[in-house]
């Protein structure tokens, strides 16, 4: 019998490469739109523990030390072509400790 092939993804923070269920997804939200396409509100960027929520994601090691290093070298501004303030990886890290208990 042929064995499953495992989905591999590059950690945003540290560039290792890791089984999928190892790292956690954050995910930049849909921006919502008017109907003359004007954006009325940017997408939040969270926390994605399910894998399951719409939009633009990126994967991070469950480590406050990777989610820092993704900060510092502006991995996730790359990743959802946006600013991000340092206040949403304050709140990315909370949850990720909440997550862990």
């Amino acid at each position: 019998m042929r064995q499953k092939k495992i989905p591999m993804r590059k950690c945003t923070g540290c560039g290792e490469m890791k089984p999928k269920k190892e790292l956690v997804r954050v995910v930049k939200a849909p921006d919502v739109k008017d109907e003359d396409g004007n954006v009325i509100s940017r997408g939040e960027i969270t926390l994605d523990l399910t894998g399951k929520k719409p939009g633009r994601g990126a994967y991070v090691c469950r480590s406050a030390e990777c989610i820092r290093l993704a900060g510092k070298a502006r991995r996730f501004e790359k990743a959802f072509s946006c600013k991000i303030p340092p206040e949403v990886f304050d709140a990315i890290e909370e949850e990720l400790k909440r997550s862990e208990r």
